[in-house]
């Protein structure tokens, strides 16, 4: 074993450390007022607390009611009220729920907000039964989302100290207990593992490091399939684009394949899901200025993505088949990184004129979907990517861009985002945004035009047959937030394993 292979083993062992993974655990009990500890409550638009919540509030002498009056709290979704000292309490917060229908998505927003607002709470309860409008399943769908919203990056704070995870109890919510330890707590796992990537810094990670950590990650679970090809094996599968996108570096690019196969038939088509996985991108020849380029560790978005949906889907066991393909390298700039202007031959055999070496990511998919229909034969093709400046222009940190050439399908699309709690909107895909791009000395040039997120997707779609399904997301605008909401920390959001989660549920057999 080499020096650097241990490297990366050593370090992709450290991803899945239970300090590097530690989400709170839950505790799912009967209606049963707690006697200590801080509290969270639950309040409907009219003011009205649920039976447990007001078998607390007359422990109290009504202080709960009172304060809600004198303060003008009305319970509107996500209003937040804090009390200290109340009763034998430190600390009760208020969370206002509205008077729409509670959706899981809402669900899962309603426990965002009591992770935010509770945060380094001691023996925390959420009183939940009033939230039976939620159905059954309620408290997994809140649970899901505090343990969304509680994440934090702590890895490299010198104060950091692993310790056990918190448990908070839901009372109230106790026939939800299998539902979110058979299902929802492995989608919790997925994502965490994607903002994990999408945080890690370049130093210690690259190509080999973000196989290492997907193999640890699921080993041992069953119905699964992983095949990784190297830089000789890329170079024999002529995938010249993926290559040469990579060979500016000391870290050679890998194309990494994680197969599940969980339908009743084992043969059928699976979906086939591609993410794009710079593991950090200077731009390579065509460099990027300094300013913001530190964000450039979180290029491995889509692949980041990719991997904790699939791991999601395989380890709850959902009924279909799927197969996660992660071309992987690190665009660089060296003598042996390729240069604006030249020609390189992908698998397809079509030829692409480089114009840009900074627009690397569409070549690392133009190789990975041909792979992905030569191999897999998939009924259809999902691929996500931290593409264009464009998008994130066009939809700023509200929406993924989604392109498809029905729309039929984008407005498909909308509806799986709007469930998942990741929303998406379309952008066109016109015939001119293909003409744009070719080339005078090849098949196709790597660039060119506007507006530059179509034609990101029209690079990438010259390569996908023209009667496959085909859902093209560009999330360079909402992979990275700059400030929390309920179910997103401050940084690397893990964006698209939802996404990709509800689409492979609603795909099942």
């Amino acid at each position: 074993m080499t020096s650097k292979t241990f490297s990366a083993a050593c370090i992709a062992a450290a991803f899945l450390s239970p300090a590097a993974l530690a989400a709170p655990q839950f505790s799912f009990d009967a209606a049963q007022a707690p006697q200590s500890g801080d509290l969270v409550l639950y309040v409907g638009a009219d003011g009205t607390l649920s039976p447990t919540a007001s078998a607390i509030d007359a422990t109290t002498g009504n202080r709960i009611t009172q304060t809600m009056a004198v303060a003008g709290f009305e319970g509107g979704f996500g209003e937040t009220l804090s009390l200290v000292a109340v009763g034998a309490h430190d600390h009760v917060t208020l969370i206002g729920i509205g008077d729409e229908a509670l959706t899981p998505r809402k669900l899962q927003d309603l426990g965002g907000h009591a992770a935010m607002s509770a945060d380094d709470s001691d023996g925390l309860s959420l009183i939940i039964d009033g939230l039976a409008a939620g159905g059954g399943d309620a408290a997994a769908y809140i649970a899901t989302g505090y343990a969304l919203g509680d994440y934090a990056f702590t890895k490299y704070k010198s104060d950091h100290e692993a310790s056990d995870p918190d448990t908070v109890r839901l009372i109230g919510g106790a026939s939800a207990a299998a539902k979110y330890e058979n299902d929802l707590a492995y989608l919790v796992e997925g994502v965490e593992l994607s903002r994990n990537f999408g945080s890690e810094p370049g130093n210690a990670l690259w190509p080999e490091v973000f196989v290492d950590t997907v193999r640890e990650a699921f080993r041992g679970v069953p119905n699964v399939r992983i095949s990784v090809l190297d830089a000789r094996d890329i170079r024999r599968e002529g995938m010249g684009a993926l290559m040469g996108v990579g060979q500016g570096s000391i870290h050679d690019p890998r194309l990494l394949v994680v197969r599940y196969t969980g339908a009743a038939d084992s043969d059928a088509a699976p979906i086939a899901l591609v993410g794009k996985g710079v593991t950090f991108d200077t731009g390579g020849i065509s460099i990027k200025p300094n300013n913001g380029m530190w964000l450039m560790k979180s290029d491995l978005s889509g692949a980041a993505a990719v991997a904790g949906a699939v791991l999601a889907a395989a380890k709850r066991g959902e009924d279909v088949n799927v197969v996660g393909l992660m071309p992987l390298a690190e665009n660089m700039p060296s003598q042996d990184a390729i240069r604006p202007g030249d020609v390189l031959t992908s698998m397809s055999g079509k030829t692409v004129e480089i114009m840009s070496t900074d627009a690397e990511g569409r070549l690392m998919l133009l190789d990975a979907v041909h792979y992905a229909q030569e191999k897999f034969d998939p009924r259809m093709i999902l691929n996500i990517a931290t593409l264009t400046g464009s998008a994130a222009r066009a939809m700023g940190d509200d929406y993924g861009a989604v392109i498809t050439r029905d729309i039929s399908l984008s407005l498909e699309m909308m509806e799986v985002g709007k469930a998942a709690g990741e929303d998406v909107w379309p952008l066109p895909l016109h015939p001119s945004h293909f003409e744009q791009i070719k080339s005078d000395i090849a098949d196709i040039k790597n660039t060119g035009g506007s507006p530059g997120a179509s034609i990101g997707a029209a690079v990438v779609g010259t390569f996908i047959a023209e009667d496959l399904p085909w859902v093209h997301l560009d999330i360079a605008g909402v992979d990275w937030l700059d400030s929390r909401t309920p179910t997103t920390p401050k940084g690397h959001a893990g964006w698209g394993v939802r996404f990709m989660d509800e689409l492979l549920r609603r795909e099942s057999e």
